[in-house]
């Protein structure tokens, strides 16, 4: 930002000095041509140091001296050319004024787009420069033909919703290199949904596109199982296929990878919601116990009772009559409490 405020500043002052160039070089006889020369000077050192500063104390400071050194200057009346200069002073003004045009037209397309973009919330102004990108990252991507410039444009036609240039900047990247995470799950994420892309919703893919764009997500997970992504999408495409047991094992791993991400709790609640309709035991547990031991029994405030040694008999006097800090249930109906027991052991079995 700094950089492109000084170049701007740099071709203000070219502006400035070619569009009074003329003036300076007026007939000898100006009697204000000392005091033009002299107030001039001033505002070019003073424009310097603007296009320079580095103490913003002092900017308010050196705006001032400069706009009244610049009214100092329109103050004085024009001086008159020489006959023998009027064309080259007709040719200065022009070329002033036409630098002064371009000036105008670059800072609107550079500068007042960032100032536009200082109004937006950090995401959205990402999205914007993400789109503003596109153009360039894919120029690069096929002049280059190199795999992280294919990837650095499918990421960014994936982050801004651009998903037609996604499958392509994803796709040649693959064949460059078929080991690649992030590529291999965004597109197989991309095949297997088919979002939006054109303000039309496009077909669902066939079983068969469909398996090999699950291939694609496991095989992502499979190289990247630290990264958070490489669960989160494992998650939906295991929900997609109804495995919810083993799609909400991937999204809590995403939420533990990435404690701060939100993408999965959604469909976490509506995994859940589905898992407590079918097993009455999940649902005795999510209404008594997830509270404290965690909604997949991991643990909480309570201890994880996935990893727990206690037999059937043990797991039901705990919970009929409390032990420590944890409560009593002595109303649960006995199905009720058959249906809890049976989840907890299934638990032991599985382990964390």
């Amino acid at each position: 930002m700094i950089l492109g405020l000084t170049v701007f500043a740099l071709f203000v002052l070219a502006a400035l000095w070619l569009v009074l160039q003329p003036l300076r070089a007026g007939a000898p006889a100006d009697p204000d041509a000392p005091e033009r020369e002299r107030l001039t000077a001033e505002q070019g050192r003073l424009y310097g140091e603007l296009a320079n500063l580095t103490d913003e104390a002092r900017r308010p400071d050196l705006e001032r001296r400069a706009a009244l050194t610049l009214r100092s200057l329109d103050a004085l009346p024009p001086a008159p050319p020489s006959r023998e200069r009027s064309g080259r002073t007709r040719t200065l003004a022009l070329t002033g004024l036409t630098v002064a045009a371009l000036v105008t037209v670059a800072g609107a397309v550079t500068l007042v787009p960032r100032w536009q973009l200082a109004s937006l919330g950090a995401g959205e102004a990402q999205d914007v420069r993400d789109v503003l990108a596109l153009p360039g990252l894919r120029k690069r991507a096929e002049a280059s033909g190199h795999k992280a410039a294919y990837l650095a444009w499918g990421r960014a036609a994936f982050d801004s919703a651009r998903y037609a240039q996604a499958v392509l900047a994803y796709g040649n990247a693959l064949r460059l290199d078929p080991r690649q995470p992030e590529a291999l799950r965004r597109l197989g994420i991309l095949l297997l949904t088919r979002p939006d892309q054109q303000g039309q919703n496009a077909q669902d893919p066939t079983p068969e596109e469909a398996q090999q764009a699950f291939r694609l997500i496991q095989a992502a997970a499979q190289l990247a199982p630290q990264e958070p992504e490489s669960q989160l999408l494992l998650g939906f495409a295991l929900a997609r296929f109804g495995q919810d047991a083993d799609a909400l094992t991937a999204l809590e791993r995403y939420r533990t990878l990435d404690p701060k991400g939100r993408d999965a709790d959604e469909l976490i609640t509506a995994i859940r919601a589905r898992q407590n309709e079918d097993d009455p035991g999940l649902k005795v547990y999510a209404a008594n116990c997830a509270s404290c031991h965690g909604p997949n029994g991991q643990g909480g405030l309570g201890p994880n009772l996935r990893v727990s040694t206690l037999s059937r008999e043990a797991l039901r006097s705990v919970t009929v009559n409390g032990k420590g800090a944890m409560p009593a249930y002595p109303n649960l109906k006995p199905e009720e409490l058959n249906a809890l027991l049976d989840v907890l052991e299934r638990w032991q079995r599985e382990g964390q």
